[in-house]
């Protein structure tokens, strides 16, 4: 049995601050994907969302959110929240539900209107739950275990602030490509080291902004888009959406501690790599294969962490890929030619989508200006709160 799936048409709603509700951005989107698989939403069997949260509370259950926004008409419906892992997810439950018969076609749906400034917890008391725990007792914002997740990869590997300053000036030049990206401008390694300091080492430009925008797919079983006249479609051939292992030896928020090894040996792989080797394994190729990758940079260090999770690297040697110009446009294993965060900023349903989006115009020959030559292969990787892995690979 394949486990294939095709990506009929994709669809993306700007990224930016536009001052309107999310179901605005995810219909724009919808409608979007729905043109450009040359579908109506009536054909529709199924539909997706990826839920819109603040704090742990749902806000919207945005399955059927989008489907009343886009007119009832009976379609089965599915809504799903794993923080930044909301997107893949969701692709997961479109995939199950066609390889199972349940649907031919499903739209898969993610949109928000991030706040203003950086992601904080809502009100109340809630000591069960580490993500409130470690805002509350420890004072560590975003920004701040981004520049803690920084200062690691300095004393461990060496990486320097320049070296982060490198990957902000890359994925810029690529977001200056990109109409649906929201910062549309390049930046020189001097203006990222002239930005103000946010969380030591790490500048504003260092660290992704909150944005609004929205990002669709719709996806169908490779049986019925033949017979819709497309014989070669962009397909998923993995979905990783793994858990972590036991014990955990190094600290990664929102949980503050760590488990004891000293009865249980550590998984050969951390929670990041296992991601990716679940996808590999299921799509039944290597990071040797890859074409492209798109990467989850909430910070321009953690951008060089995915390099080696994703085996593009040895451990350690991130920089050393990036100076070499490996990650590049034109380089051997292009990275986040989309812009990546740096260029979009997390509108969070909508991100792990965003970047099958880009996956699916790079293996289509329709990236423009910022066109991987030959691109066959891709993979996307992020991570959501509490241990959600999210990682797709595509293919054509």
């Amino acid at each position: 049995m394949t486990v294939d799936v095709a990506v009929l048409g994709v669809g993306m709603h700007p990224w930016g601050k536009w001052g309107r509700g999310f179901v605005e951005y995810g219909t724009a989107a919808a409608r979007a994907a729905l043109a450009d698989a040359g579908l109506r939403w009536q054909d529709i069997g199924s539909i997706v969302g990826a839920d819109t949260v603040r704090g742990g509370y749902p806000g919207h259950v945005a399955g059927a959110t989008f489907a009343k926004a886009l007119g009832w008409q009976g379609a089965r419906v599915t809504s799903v929240y794993a923080a930044c892992a909301s997107g893949a997810q969701a692709v997961a439950a479109a995939r199950a539900q066609i390889l199972a018969g349940l649907a031919d076609t499903v739209l898969v749906v993610g949109a928000d209107a991030a706040p203003k400034g950086f992601f904080r917890p809502a009100g109340g008391d809630r000591p069960d739950d580490p993500d409130w725990l470690r805002f509350r007792l420890l004072g560590a914002t975003n920004p701040a275990y981004f520049g803690l997740y920084a200062r690691r990869r300095m004393a461990v590997h060496g990486d320097t602030p320049e070296d982060f300053a490198l990957v902000k000036v890359k994925n810029a030049a690529l977001g200056a490509l990109n109409p649906c990206a929201r910062y549309r401008k390049r930046v020189t390694a001097e203006e990222v080291a002239a930005s103000a300091v946010v969380a030591d080492p790490l500048r504003l430009l260092d660290i992704c902004a909150t944005s609004d925008g929205g990002a669709a797919l719709v996806l169908s079983s490779l049986d019925f888009a033949r017979r819709h006249g497309v014989d070669r479609p962009v397909r998923i051939r993995a979905v990783s959406t793994v858990t972590p292992r036991y014990p955990s030896t190094v600290l990664d928020l929102p949980d503050i501690a760590t488990d004891s090894a000293a009865a249980v040996e550590p998984p050969e792989d951390t929670f990041r790599a296992s991601i990716a080797r679940a996808a590999y394994e299921e799509a039944g190729i290597g990071p040797e294969d890859l074409s492209l990758a798109e990467v989850y940079d909430l910070s321009t260090a953690l951008e060089l962490q995915w390099y080696e999770d994703l085996g593009l690297c040895a451990e350690g040697e991130g920089a050393k890929l990036l100076r070499e110009g490996a990650t590049a446009l034109a380089g051997r294993i292009p990275v986040n030619t989309s812009g990546g965060l740096a260029s979009f900023g997390e509108a969070v349903p909508a991100q792990a989508l965003a970047q099958v989006c880009e996956l699916t115009w790079q293996l289509r020959n329709a990236a423009g200006d910022r066109q991987v030559a030959g691109a066959r292969v891709g993979i996307t990787a992020n991570q959501g709160l509490f241990g959600h892995g999210s990682s797709v690979i595509a293919v054509r």
